[in-house]
Order: C-alpha cells, then sequence, then structure tokens
C-alpha cells in the first residue's frame, strides 16, 4: 500500500553528518533508549563507559564490534555500549582524532604535530590502498604496503596510543554521571509503576465491593 522510497547514497550521507531532526534530537533519543534500558543501573553505565572508550579509537568501521567486546568483558550492558558511541560523531570525531594523535606522538617520543586535514587525508588514502592491494590479485594493481606502513607508524599507532588515556577518562566521566541518573530514573520509574497497579488494584476492590453490595 504505503511503499517507502529508498534513501539516496547523498541523503544517507547528510543524516550521517546532520541526522533528521538535528542532534539535539538525535542525543535525546539515545538518553531515552539509554534510561529505559532493564538492567541495573551500574551494569547500564559500565555499558555507556566501553561505549565512550571505543568511539575514542582508531578503529573507524568498527566502534560497535569494539564497544561490545569491551561491554562483554567488563559485565557491562552491550545495547548501552552500542548507543554510546554516539558520543563519537563527525562534531566530536575532529577533536577526538587531532588530540589522540598527537597526545600519542608525545608519549612515543615522536616531536611531530599532526593536524586534522592530514588524518582524514591519510585515513582515506589508507582505505584506498588497503582496497586496491585486496583486488590486486584480480587487476593488474601491484600490491603495494608502503602507504599503509607509513600511515601505520604517522598517524594510527599515535592514534591507538594517545586515544588510551583520553578514552579512560572520558568512559569514567560516563559512568561516573550516569550511574547515578540511571539509578535515580529506575526508582522513579519503578515507584510510579508501583503506585499505578496499587490503584488499579483499589479501584477493581472497589469495584468488586459495590458489585456485591447490590441486591
Amino acid at each position: 500500500m504505503f511503499k517507502r522510497n529508498p534513501r539516496s547514497y547523498l541523503r544517507i550521507i547528510a543524516e550521517f553528518f546532520y541526522p533528521r531532526g538535528g542532534w539535539y534530537r538525535a542525543s535525546q533519543y539515545v538518553i531515552h533508549r539509554i534510561r529505559r534500558l532493564p538492567d541495573p543501573a551500574h551494569r547500564i553505565s559500565r555499558g555507556i563507559a566501553a561505549g565512550i572508550f571505543a568511539s575514542f579509537t582508531p578503529f573507524f568501521g568498527l566502534h560497535f564490534l569494539t564497544a561490545a567486546i569491551l561491554s562483554w568483558i567488563i559485565r557491562g550492558n552491550v545495547l548501552a555500549s552500542l548507543l554510546a558511541t554516539f558520543v563519537g560523531n563527525p562534531l566530536t570525531f575532529p577533536l577526538i582524532a587531532e588530540l589522540s594523535v598527537n597526545l600519542g606522538n608525545a608519549i612515543l617520543g615522536q616531536s611531530t604535530n599532526v593536524h586534522l586535514p592530514e588524518i582524514a587525508a591519510q585515513f582515506a588514502a589508507a582505505t584506498s590502498d588497503f582496497w586496491m592491494n585486496m583486488k590486486a590479485p584480480f587487476t593488474d594493481h601491484v600490491v603495494d604496503w608502503s602507504r599503509l606502513s607509513a600511515f601505520f607508524h604517522r598517524v594510527f599507532l599515535p592514534y591507538l596510543v594517545g586515544s588510551i588515556i583520553p578514552g579512560i577518562v572520558a568512559g569514567a566521566i560516563g559512568y561516573a554521571v550516569s550511574n547515578p541518573v540511571i539509578h535515580a530514573y529506575q526508582r522513579r520509574r519503578i515507584k510510579k509503576l508501583k503506585e499505578r497497579y496499587e490503584k488499579r488494584l483499589k479501584a477493581a476492590r472497589d469495584k468488586a465491593g459495590e458489585a456485591r453490595e447490590k441486591p
């Protein structure tokens, strides 16, 4: 009856950078879903911490998997970890990437400063080279891993090393903030459900009493 028109690639890309309804609405949806998860507050908060930490890693395209594995290891809520990867988005990735790469360079004793345009260009080139090398056995392209090796040492390794500290700090903050908030929300929700149940039970008893009093 009603056929949904498939989204164009341009629309998908546009909504990745600016979701339908805006970032505020998207963030409120994520918060709402997290609060209503059927799990103890501490497990949900562990999942949130895992998801936030995963968002700081350079494993683009694998943040969901990384978050799920970390959440499983620390016995957190896996769905909460997936939702918490929302922390990594087009608005925050530039800051996370440049901070992590340059912090990683400092930890590794490298004085090089790498800025966002080069980081983005290096990731794009590495992705292209990887797929070209994967297709090389079926084409005339010669396998060459030299640029990927340069990408690994200049961007990926510093990014990986540098993401650990801010990722842990951000994850710990996420846990510390979310745990009491979710716990309070769950207590309020249980109280409301209990009051609603008692109200319905009282109404049913009153109705039954009225029925017995009738001749």
